[in-house]
Formats: C-alpha cells, sequence, structure tokens
C-alpha cells in the first residue's frame, strides 16, 4: 500500500543514490511532478536552507514523510 508522493511533499530517500553524493535518510522537498508520478524533482536543503541539490528522482528511491492516517511503517515494509 504505497503513499502517493505529491507536490511539496517532505520525503526520505530510502537508498544511496551515489551518482548524486546522496545518502539514504537524506531529506527533501518535492517541487516538481514528472510525468504520472513516476518520478520528481527533489530539493535538498541545509539546516541554513541553503540548496545543496535539486535532483530528479524515481519514486522507489523516496518515500513520502507523512503518514496521512497512516503508520510510515507499512510504507517501509513494503519498500
Amino acid at each position: 500500500m504505497a503513499s502517493r508522493i505529491e507536490l511539496l511533499d517532505t520525503v526520505a530517500l530510502i537508498r544511496d543514490v551515489p551518482e548524486h553524493n546522496l545518502t539514504a535518510g537524506e531529506v527533501g522537498a518535492v517541487v516538481e511532478v514528472l510525468g504520472d508520478g513516476e518520478a520528481f524533482e527533489v530539493e535538498f536543503c541545509d539546516n541554513t536552507g541553503a540548496t545543496y541539490g535539486l535532483h530528479t528522482l524515481r519514486a522507489d528511491q523516496i518515500m513520502p514523510l507523512h503518514t496521512r492516517g497512516r503508520a510510515l511503517r507499512l510504507r517501509v515494509e513494503a519498500a
């Protein structure tokens, strides 16, 4: 039961993306939904708000950090 990722959602990487120097667990914001929700432009910012990455990621590389009434654990176990 995968949660739908939407524009402006906060997401986390569920696996390393070495080609972008990103590691699992990094948190970003969806700034563009591409196609039919198959890929997303995700912006990563540091603690000061400065962008350190803006990358196109596939839906299977990220998970939403909202529950919308469901436990996040369900999404993690399904990945």
